[in-house]
């Protein structure tokens, strides 16, 4: 198996679980209409309404860090990194992701294996006069952080290749990342087309 293919596993992987991670927005909009009409047309509130959607919304959340980091989507300071050589990038983004990254996301994962066992054990509950299982949102910590530390031990062998050969490799490409672009930039009156055809090239282009 080659680097880039291992690389391209571990995007694929993030990419799935972020994708499958995001009907969640679906069943949480459903919960809250369905719960508003309860409530309102009906005179029915539902007592655990509060906690499912804060499940719900932790699990999107959580679930999405390692298709953010597989799509490079993580915030930076761009001004002063975008101006860099791939090769520096490599290195700055090398020294922080040995010196913080890896440290927190083990740190994360294995505290929230401990967290969701003590969980398990005692068959946690929420408060609340209709209570409903606590423990299986908790798993959720550490499967979403042993995720993401898959995928950050993929950006740091894709840092060491870059800092070897001097140029980023590619990754992978989400398919309506340019479609939503040349939406966004279809309508405008204050972007030319060279600069709407730029736009475009870019966001289907590698980093670096």
């Amino acid at each position: 198996m080659n680097t880039q293919k291992i690389l391209h596993t571990a995007d694929h992987i993030s990419t799935w679980v972020g994708k499958a991670a995001a009907w969640l927005i679906v069943v949480l909009m459903l919960v809250v209409c369905a719960e508003v009409f309860k409530r309102y047309a009906l005179n029915a509130p539902t007592a655990w309404i509060f906690d499912v959607n804060n499940m719900l919304y932790g699990t999107l959340f959580m679930l999405g860090g390692a298709y953010t980091l597989a799509h490079d989507g993580h915030v930076r300071g761009d001004f002063f990194y975008g101006s860099m050589k791939p090769r520096t990038q490599a290195w700055l983004d090398l020294v922080l992701y040995i010196v913080f990254f890896l440290p927190g996301i083990a740190a994360l994962t294995w505290a929230g294996w401990t967290y969701f066992n003590e969980s398990l054990a005692m068959r946690e509950q929420t408060f609340n006069a209709t209570p409903i299982p606590l423990y299986p949102f908790k798993f959720v910590i550490p499967m979403a952080g042993a995720i993401v530390l898959m995928q950050g031990l993929s950006e740091i062998l894709r840092c060491i290749v870059c800092i070897r050969t001097g140029a980023w490799t590619p990754r992978l490409q989400d398919a309506q990342e340019s479609d939503v672009v040349a939406q966004q930039l279809a309508g405008s009156e204050f972007v030319d087309e060279e600069a709407r055809r730029l736009a475009i090239e870019q966001s289907r282009t590698v980093k670096g």
